[in-house]
């Protein structure tokens, strides 16, 4: 059986309100083939307003348990709790309303919609949610700006560098002021310079808009810059690291 640890002390667990609670988490996957379990029992936790890393070999399941504490996909069974909200009781027009309210995704590759503008893409989240077209492209510029792509909302994806096609995802995925941060690889795709101003970015944004994030990442040396580390392997879970209290 996999399992997760917050890592805290019992009084901490208790009195810190929960950003994520997953638990006996199991996914299986069917294809042509016979069925693949990418974990079973698997459970986890992290605290409001923490900055977590999940590292580990390709393969575990780091990207299906985001996807799953997105309620992009659903367990086959166990139960996901986001915000207080359990995604299990929620209809699929409920858990993307929920989505679209609260969580914001970045993934190793930007997934901008290439017909778009970098200010079309980051305001496409507001019209989906129903905002006008002015107002969004405004919200847009201004996020634009705080990545510092102030000058850039008028070109297309594909003109942009891969750091600034990363930005630009950032500030798709914050659009509608979530309370939770998924990043799937965030700088996997970028080259080293890039790669720790992408991130660098990240870990201001958290800080600013006090948000939960997760990170899943293959770099230590940007999961050595979050507040917790979770190690994750096809043995199981590790307990995670308070990287501030590591001597």
């Amino acid at each position: 059986m996999t399992r997760f640890e917050t890592g805290t002390s019992n009084a901490q667990a208790v009195n810190a309100p929960l950003a994520i609670r997953a638990e006996d988490l199991s996914k299986v996957y069917t294809g042509e083939g016979a069925p693949v379990t990418v974990f079973s029992g698997l459970s986890f936790a992290v605290e409001e307003g923490v900055l977590a890393a999940v590292m580990g070999p390709s393969g575990v399941g780091k990207s299906t348990l985001l996807h799953l504490l997105g309620g992009i996909d659903r367990p086959d069974s166990g139960r996901v709790e986001i915000l207080g909200a359990s995604l299990e009781g929620m209809r699929p027009r409920e858990r993307a309303r929920f989505r679209n309210e609260n969580v914001g995704f970045v993934f190793q590759f930007h997934h901008l919609l290439p017909e778009f503008t970098a200010e079309e893409n980051v305001a496409f989240p507001h019209r989906i949610a129903g905002v006008a077209e002015r107002e969004a492209r405004r919200l847009a510029r201004e996020l634009l700006a705080r990545v510092g792509l102030a000058d850039r909302g008028h070109h297309g994806a594909r003109a942009l560098s891969g750091g600034e096609q990363q930005r630009v995802a950032i500030a798709r995925a914050l659009a509608r002021g979530p309370r939770l941060l998924l990043a799937d690889e965030p700088t996997g795709n970028l080259d080293a310079a890039a790669a720790h101003s992408v991130f660098e970015l990240l870990r201001e944004l958290h800080r600013e808009r006090r948000m939960t994030t997760v990170v899943v990442t293959h770099n230590p040396d940007l999961a050595g810059r979050c507040d917790r580390l979770f190690t994750m392997s096809r043995e199981g879970i590790a307990a995670s690291v308070r990287l501030s209290e590591r001597g």
